[in-house]
């Protein structure tokens, strides 16, 4: 039957049913339309519920940091979800007198470390000159929640980021335009990332930046081969098969302990960090049992730096003149564009001094960057 005679018969069809049959059709359909709005109105509280429901975290309250508290500075600590549904932790530092509203700044790093360590004193000592600061631990780390545990994500990690300043724009201290994130060791790569997808971020700084997705998939140095890459890949994946067989997630170790006599330096620097007095914490992957090993599947196929020549917002890199990771940076920072873009290379600093070392960090520059920055999204 063609369509177009079906179609001229429809007058004729509708003129042979009764009037009884009429009315019948006419209150099905009406009682249809309003079950479906009926339905429809339902759906947005349903969604929003199941988008704002977070999970109750247990945060430790005592001061348990590796560095000494700022009397300068009001702590907190508070909870936010990501998109994906997973509730953070973070400690969230606001300056002592301080007049609303605020700049504000996310901290998180290094890859493996807790809010405790790294993040969280240059959380502090942002705050004590007058931004409000949070320092998260990310997805599936320290007191943040999200199973499996010790897993990292090249899209998950990143989206911490801007999930972190979903919850600085519902504050009412915060300035809305004035919103900047710091990215330490493997989360400074997660940072340009997130900086590259997120223009509410208006200023974004690195601290001794690693390439994640670079290490993972060339070796230090960019030494893999492809036959390296390959075998690397049969290796994780029969890992995966034997993690699913006993229903639990291999870890990689930590950092190094004791430290082989042909370690390379950097080795033992990392060792006077994550495992001596100075930056051990109990809830730091790196200082313990470590992060999954086969999170690195993920991040070999996956370059979170694709797109970083797109970043209009201002980046401050920063790196040590001696560190073994400083090419990360030096490489990154030739794809990125505009006259607000500085790579600051610290004479003689090492990957480690960049975090903790107050002498090393430069933190005077920071500061004036990101105020610099702040102020130039006013005009």
């Amino acid at each position: 039957m063609r369509f177009g005679a079906s179609r001229r018969n429809f007058p004729r069809i509708a003129d042979s049913l009764s009037n009884t049959t009429i009315m019948k059709l006419q209150l099905f359909a009406a009682l249809t339309l309003l079950m479906s709005a009926s339905l429809r109105a339902s759906e947005p509280a349903t969604e929003k519920q199941s988008s704002t429901t977070m999970e109750k975290l247990e945060l430790t309250q005592e001061w348990d940091k590796t560095f000494p508290q700022s009397d300068k500075v009001e702590h907190t600590k508070i909870t936010f979800h990501n998109r994906y549904g997973i509730t953070l932790a973070a400690d969230l530092y606001r300056p002592v007198g301080a007049q609303a509203p605020l700049g504000a700044i996310a901290v998180c790093g290094p890859y493996g470390a807790v809010k405790e360590q790294v993040s969280g004193l240059y959380a502090q000592t942002l705050a004590e000159r007058g931004f409000l600061t949070l320092a998260f631990d990310p997805s599936f780390c320290g007191e943040s929640g999200g199973t499996p545990r010790y897993l990292t994500s090249p899209e998950i990690s990143t989206d911490d980021f801007s999930a972190a300043v979903d919850y600085l724009l519902t504050r009412d201290d915060v300035d809305p335009q004035r919103i900047g994130i710091v990215g330490i060791c493997g989360w400074g790569g997660f940072a340009l990332n997130a900086a590259a997808n997120d223009p509410r971020i208006r200023a974004t700084v690195t601290s001794t930046m690693y390439d994640m997705s670079r290490v993972n998939a060339n070796g230090y140095f960019d030494a893999m081969t492809p036959d390296d890459r390959y075998h690397l890949r049969e290796e994780l994946n029969a890992l995966r098969t034997e993690d699913y067989r006993n229903g639990t997630y291999t870890r990689d170790g930590g950092v190094v302990d004791p430290v082989p006599a042909d370690a390379p330096l950097f080795v033992q620097q990392y060792h006077d960090y994550y495992k001596t007095a100075r930056g051990y914490h109990r809830r730091s992957p790196n200082s313990n049992e470590g992060l999954n090993r086969t999170n690195s599947l993920a991040f070999i196929n996956m370059p979170i730096l694709s797109y970083i020549g797109e970043i209009r917002s201002a980046v401050l890199m920063i790196h040590g003149e001696k560190a073994h990771s400083r090419y990360f940076s030096e490489d990154a920072f030739k794809r990125l564009t505009g006259d607000n873009k500085e790579l600051l290379i610290i004479p003689g600093a090492c990957h480690v001094d960049l975090y903790d070392n107050l002498a090393v960090i430069p933190f005077d520059r920071i500061e004036r960057f990101f105020r610099q920055a702040f102020d130039n999204t006013r005009h």
